[in-house]
């Protein structure tokens, strides 16, 4: 199927850059041998994504991603949400420019329909090199 969708829910927010971003999603699924199904990026406010997590997950918590995996077998799908209003405060905290960091969390989405997690100290620590490599692969394409 290969669709890689973006959406806004509860705010306006204009992604620049969507076919660059699509194609790093492309290198992204081909170098980690998996193909893409349907990935659906949902921008939305802290508000909205503080909802959903409260009510899926059970966590009382702000968080800047929330990933609905729909993965079979090689295929990965999936439902992610941002909060634009994390993501900014983020790159602010780290010193990062916005754009990065939302581009950092897109590909942290992607990366987790790849099977990545980020429990542990030592998953956080591949899950980022991961996010590096993919981030310098974005800036040559």
């Amino acid at each position: 199927m290969k669709t890689i969708l973006f959406f806004n829910e509860d705010i306006t927010f204009d992604l620049k850059n969507k076919t660059k971003i699509r194609n790093i999603l492309n290198v992204l699924a081909q170098e980690e041998k998996k193909n893409i199904g349907q990935l659906t990026y949902i921008f939305c406010s802290d508000e909205y994504l503080l909802n959903i997590n409260k009510q899926y997950l059970k966590h009382d918590y702000l968080t800047d991603i929330i990933t609905f995996d729909y993965t079979v077998e090689n295929e990965i799908s999936g439902d992610i949400f941002i909060s634009v209003e994390r993501v900014k405060e983020n790159a602010k905290e780290f010193n990062q420019k916005y754009f990065s960091e939302t581009l950092r969390v897109i590909l942290h989405g992607a990366l987790h329909l790849c099977g990545y997690k980020d429990k542990t100290k030592a998953q956080q620590k591949q899950m980022r090199a991961k996010e590096d490599y993919y981030l310098e692969k974005y800036s040559k394409i």
